[in-house]
C-alpha cells in the first residue's frame, strides 16, 4: 500500500469510511448483525451514534488518517478530510434518494 499514490489512498480512506458509517446506520448488516447491535445499544452513547452517519463517520475515519498522516497535524486534517469527503457522499446520496416534489397526504374530501 505504501507505493499506491497520496490521493488514491486518501479517496479509499473516505469510500471506507462511508462505507462502514453507511452500513452501521442505513443497513442491518449480514445475518442483521449490525441491527442486532443497533438495538442492544439501545439509547446509550454508542446507540446514538450509530443512528449519524455524519457523527459515525468522525470516529470511522480516526484510524484511517493515521495511515495517511506522518505528523500530527497532517493526522488531524486528514481525520476531517477523510470524514468530509464521506459526509458530502452520504449528504449526496440522501438528496438524490429523496422524492423531487414532497407527496401531500390526501385530505380525504
Amino acid at each position: 500500500m505504501s507505493d499506491w499514490s497520496p490521493w488514491f489512498r486518501l479517496v479509499i480512506a473516505v469510500l471506507a469510511t462511508w462505507r462502514v458509517a453507511h452500513l452501521v446506520v442505513h443497513e442491518d448488516g449480514p445475518f442483521e448483525l449490525i441491527a442486532k447491535l443497533r438495538a442492544l445499544a439501545g439509547n446509550s452513547v454508542a446507540g446514538r451514534l450509530m443512528d449519524c452517519p455524519y457523527c459515525l463517520s468522525l470516529w470511522v475515519a480516526m484510524p484511517f488518517a493515521f495511515t495517511l498522516a506522518d505528523s500530527a497535524v497532517a493526522w488531524f486534517a486528514a481525520w476531517f478530510a477523510i470524514s468530509g469527503g464521506a459526509a458530502i457522499i452520504e449528504r449526496g446520496l440522501e438528496s438524490i434518494s429523496e422524492p423531487a416534489i414532497p407527496v401531500k397526504p390526501d385530505s380525504g374530501e
